[in-house]
């Protein structure tokens, strides 16, 4: 791709923007019509805040070529002014960017006021009653959105003297409002804690920038919460005090002494929560804290419950079952089926092939027979959906079980609306993190029996804390562990194998040239041709071979790296020019978004009901009015400009973004500069997801890092623990 050349100097130029042709709010970056003061029609670039046509500005920058659009002014800084002439400001004023003032109004104004409007706006206000069309409701408004104005305007040249970039002093101003001088100068730091996409680091540059004393108290806190936080992304309920306090003195150079003030008032304030441990302290975030407590006081409640028995012979209507489905269960499976009615909480674990989810099926079937309720959960859509097609049963998300309410940020069941029904089964249990079992156990009353389905072998949640294998360990709960492989799935080499790399043995390949096989591993120790072997097999062998389409969201490649050449982030940009090439779309930052891209959602989205991991399909990308139109599994979902950050390519994934999802073919490259991801369990996780078709690419060493490495990384959590010492184990 050619890069636009300078063409002249450095120039500053004065002018009124025109027309935003392009806005990035990702960054802020613009592509505007600038009327300079006297002279021609012109096109700058650059990064700014929101702007409104009408904006007075002096541009500072210099002329480029760009080979595609031709000259265009290049902004390095600039800064807002206020229009001189009459006709300026009544421009200025028309454009909407003072509330209370449309084009009709900003005439009458300057006809009044003419070259003296803008000191009547911010000296004299009360003079604007003289204009007609002004009484004291409008005068109140305009007054309100001109101080407001003014604020924004001195907050952005401000922070533009210290470097800061004119998008986060738009987000400063709209948190704090006339507020914002002071936050910054006393304690920038509460914006970590207060903006979205602010964290430590930014607030910090900002801070050092206006001179803030490195070894101030408010810094020291402000980095401790950030480490806690941090630790908490990593998967961490909680951290140690010592690692905490030495990396305290390290990054930010300071004394001992200094570190262990700074945790000791953020103690007393009650911002952080610490426990002794046999070998140190636990520094909590106090809801962290609050949640491990009630967590585990809550299945230990449920452990310790006396169980209803049912009022029928559980053995008969377990064989009545076997013969409606025309199957006979192992033994292990009749009593994970039997404990189900027999204990308030089960743990039900198994890895592919052990028939998961036959139990489930025949848990509600013998429920619905009794007359009793059950509901069926999982804690993402993709797996409820999984679980709904797999047992033929309503099944939904947790979040929608518990009745998430997007507004209030809240849940509607809880201890004081719990969930109806007689039995709760929630599958995919290995993916349901700290804070989420929180809220879902305060909604089980203690007539409902909880069954929790998982798999341990995979792994943990992507949130803090590894709740399925602490339950299974602390030994306080019932555990039905299935082991047996069932005739049909002892045929697939997907299945052979997964188990074969939980017991840390080679692989079984399929022979050469074996056209049936549904599982191949592909020699490659070149990364480039590793990447090659990928793109071919996406566009054409696969889709060949399975019949489906090269774009069909059942086509998934895995990656145990986002970084690479063959990361997440490089093959989505190759796939999505090898699959779909050509056609306009949205350019979102780095990404552009085309008509029948594949691409993910980021976060849970309630009120378009979709969540973190699902794919859909672009259906049209609306240049003019910069949205998209996205399908998710025939429901269209429409994103606004603001929106577009939500959604990202998804022709290649993670292994954490694929967990709870099936495919009918995975592609997973495997190299030894994988090394730090290369972990018995997340390749255990990647190869489970392929139903129909697994084909890793890579080196042998790599798959036998993979599969011999199976220490995870631990995660700080007390939950086994203290459930064994509730239980006296």
């Amino acid at each position: 791709m050619k890069k636009a050349k300078l063409v002249t100097g450095q120039e500053s130029v004065e002018g009124v923007l025109d027309e935003i042709v392009f806005y990035n709010p990702e960054n802020g970056y613009t592509v505007a019509k600038f009327l300079p003061d006297g002279g021609e029609e012109m096109t700058v670039v650059g990064y700014f805040p929101p702007l409104t046509p009408g904006e007075v500005l002096r541009v500072q920058g210099a002329w480029e070529l760009n080979p595609r659009f031709g000259r265009q002014f290049k902004v390095d800084r600039f800064t807002l002014t206020l229009p001189a002439s009459a006709g300026g400001i009544e421009k200025f004023l028309a454009s909407g960017l003072v509330r209370g003032i449309g084009p009709v109004l900003a005439k009458r104004i300057v006809a009044k006021f003419g070259a003296g409007t803008i000191d009547v706006l911010t000296q004299d206000p009360e003079r604007l009653r003289e204009v007609e069309g002004v009484g004291a409701v409008k005068l109140k408004e305009v007054r309100r959105s001109w101080a407001e104005h003014q604020d924004i305007r001195d907050l952005i040249m401000f922070l533009q003297e210290h470097n800061v970039s004119t998008n986060l002093a738009t987000k400063i101003y709209r948190q704090y409002g006339d507020r914002s001088f002071t936050v910054l100068k006393t304690n920038p730091y509460q914006m970590s804690l207060d903006i979205w996409g602010v964290g430590f680091k930014t607030a910090d540059q900002i801070a050092l920038k206006l001179g803030l004393d490195p070894a101030s108290p408010e810094r020291v806190k402000a980095y401790i919460l950030y480490i806690l936080e941090k630790d908490n992304e990593q998967g961490h309920i909680f951290s140690l005090a010592a690692e905490v306090e030495e990396k305290c003195v390290a990054d930010l150079e300071i004394e001992a002494g200094k570190a262990e003030q700074g945790l000791a008032d953020l103690v007393k304030a009650g911002k952080v929560v610490a426990e002794d441990l046999s070998d140190g302290r636990a520094l909590y975030l106090p809801f962290f804290h609050q949640a491990q407590e009630e967590v585990v006081r809550a299945i230990h409640r449920l452990a310790d419950l006396p169980c209803r028995p049912p009022d029928f012979d559980l053995d008969q209507a377990v064989a009545a079952t076997e013969a409606a489905q025309g199957i006979v269960f192992s033994p292990l499976q009749r009593q994970a089926i039997r404990e189900s009615f027999e204990r308030k909480i089960l743990v039900i674990t198994g890895g592919p092939g052990t028939g998961k989810t036959t139990i489930i099926r025949a848990i509600v079937d013998i429920f619905r027979k009794w007359g009793r309720e059950v509901l069926l959960a999982a804690p993402t859509g993709r797996a409820a959906k999984r679980l709904a097609e797999t047992t033929g049963e309503d099944a939904r998300t947790i979040h929608r079980v518990l009745e998430f309410q997007p507004k209030k940020g809240s849940f509607k069941r809880n201890e004081s609306n719990p969930l109806r029904g007689e039995a709760l089964v929630v599958d995919e249990f290995s993916m349901v993190d700290l804070p989420l079992m929180f809220h879902l156990l305060k909604a089980v009353p203690s007539w409902m029996r909880l069954i929790l389905v998982g798999d341990k072998d995979q792994l943990p949640s992507v949130g803090p804390g590894a709740l399925l294998n602490d339950i299974i360990e602390s030994g306080t709960v019932g555990v039905v562990r299935l082991e047996e492989i069932f005739r049909q799935a002892k045929e697939s080499l997907i299945v052979e194998n997964a188990h074969r790399v939980n017991q840390g043995l080679p692989l079984v390949h399929a022979p050469r040239n074996s056209e049936d096989a549904d599982f191949y591993f592909v020699r490659q120790e070149d990364d480039r041709k590793v990447f090659q072997m990928i793109l071919k097999m996406c566009s054409w062998s696969i889709p060949r071979k399975l019949g489906l389409s090269p774009l069909s969201p059942q086509i998934q490649v895995i990656s145990p790296m986002y970084k690479g050449v063959v990361g997440v982030d490089s093959l989505n940009t190759a796939l999505q020019a090898r699959l779909n090439p050509g056609g306009e779309g949205l350019q979102v930052g780095t990404r552009a978004f085309r008509a029948r891209d594949k691409v993910m959602q980021l976060r849970n989205d309630y009120d378009k009901d979709v969540f973190n991991g699902d794919i859909g399909s672009v259906l049209h990308a609306d240049r003019a009015k910069y949205r998209l139109f996205v399908d998710f599994d025939g429901r269209t979902v429409a994103y606004e400009r603001e929106e577009l950050n939500d959604l990202t390519l998804a022709y290649a994934v993670s292994v954490h973004k694929a967990q709870g999802s099936e495919y009918e073919a995975v592609i997973m490259p495997l190299l030894t500069q994988h090394f730090i991801m290369l972990q018995r369990n997340l390749f255990y996780t990647a190869l489970t997801r392929a139903k129909k078709l697994s084909v890793i690419i890579g080196s042998y060493k790599a798959l036998w890092i993979a599969i011999k490495n199976d220490k995870p990384v631990k995660r700080n959590s007390l939950v086994r623990e203290k459930l064994a010492r509730l239980s006296g184990i």
